[in-house]
């Protein structure tokens, strides 16, 4: 049993990270750390934890506790991770990053989008973007790992397949995304996610590729395809706690049928664990709720010679937490699925 532990554990990230680890067959959850709730049990800050464990909330401090475990999940604001991670890579620790620090190759391009100096850009030559559907072998031996985005990871998995085939239009991609208002995190009080802005209704935000995640998915794509790529994405807020659903389009170069596409797709995730091509019912985000699965659906509009590849993930699952055990499990040389072999919750 390998001992873990979990940086801004009290986010909504951090808690999916704690249900997800304290279930898990072969570590142990051995410390969550939280700043807010320093010295309180673990249902102080997640009420659904009362009477399931004695463990308690720390203060991060200097970093030395975190640093005895074998594994350690960051799960803070951007700019964190590049304080904490080389510290607890020369203790020997696996690293496993959910915000953004260390998702980009190019420190430049991070610091252009995000607005701050990269301050980590050694520990940043180690990472490994981890989305092990495309990157599973070099995630197994790397000793950080940079959590992708859940958007990016909606998107990526929507059209890596198509791009493999490259039959498409490089010049056509476009993402048009809803997310539910857990993707802002759990300390986001700004008015637009007040109940009666965001009740009733749904809104685009961040729009004409002003959007964070954009240069992610371009970084990811254009590195998959070989050839640089430019993506048109809308992220959108939709009016329920959890889940994405990316309806992505592409124009393609050569009639093909939507049959050909499926059974290219089901040979692409052939062994994918956590991904599902499915046709009827078509995907929704009820469908992957509380799972780690992605169900990716698609069609060819013979009419417009264009294809439409529909995805659905949990956001705080598959789109954060949820990868980032699936990456620890490659990173440690367990069964991928330890850990996170259950379905979606229905109703």
């Amino acid at each position: 049993m390998l001992d873990v532990a979990v940086v801004g554990a009290s986010g909504y990230g951090g808690g999916e990270l704690l249900r997800l680890l304290a279930r898990h067959p072969r570590v142990t959850l051995r410390r969550a750390f939280s700043e807010t709730y320093a010295g309180k049990p673990l249902s102080a800050g997640f009420p659904g934890w009362a009477k399931q464990t004695d463990l308690c909330f720390e203060s991060y401090g200097d970093g030395a506790a975190a640093a005895e475990c074998d594994v350690v999940f960051l799960a803070q604001e951007n700019g964190k991770a590049m304080e904490m991670a080389p510290r607890l890579l020369e203790a020997g620790c696996k690293v496993i990053d959910l915000s953004a620090d260390f998702r980009f190759r190019d420190t430049n391009l991070y610091e252009s989008w995000y607005k701050m100096p990269h301050a980590a850009s050694e520990a940043n030559k180690k990472a490994v973007y981890g989305l092990p559907e495309i990157y599973g072998e070099a995630i197994r031996s790397a000793p950080l790992v940079g959590n992708p985005g859940c958007y990016p990871t909606a998107a990526i998995l929507a059209l890596a397949p198509l791009l493999h085939r490259r039959v498409f239009d490089p010049e056509s991609l476009i993402v048009d995304a809803k997310s539910g208002v857990s993707g802002a995190g759990r300390a986001k009080f700004s008015l637009d996610y007040h109940f009666p802005e965001v009740a009733e209704n749904v809104s685009a935000y961040k729009i004409a590729g002003t959007h964070r995640h954009t240069p992610e998915i371009e970084q990811v794509l254009s590195d998959w395809v070989g050839i640089p790529l430019r993506v048109t994405f809308t992220p959108h807020l939709i009016p329920m706690a959890r889940g994405i659903l990316a309806t992505c389009y592409a124009n393609l170069r050569e009639p093909v049928n939507t049959g050909d596409l499926i059974t290219l797709y089901e040979e692409f995730y052939a062994n994918a664990p956590f991904v599902a091509v499915v046709s009827d019912p078509p995907p929704a985000t009820k469908h992957t709720l509380g799972s780690n699965m992605c169900h990716i659906g698609l069609a060819v509009d013979k009419r417009t010679n264009r294809v439409t590849v529909v995805s659905a993930i949990d956001n705080l699952v598959k789109g954060a937490a949820g990868q980032a055990v699936q990456n620890m499990n490659l990173m440690c040389g367990f069964a991928e699925t330890d850990g996170l072999d259950f379905g979606g919750l229905w109703p």
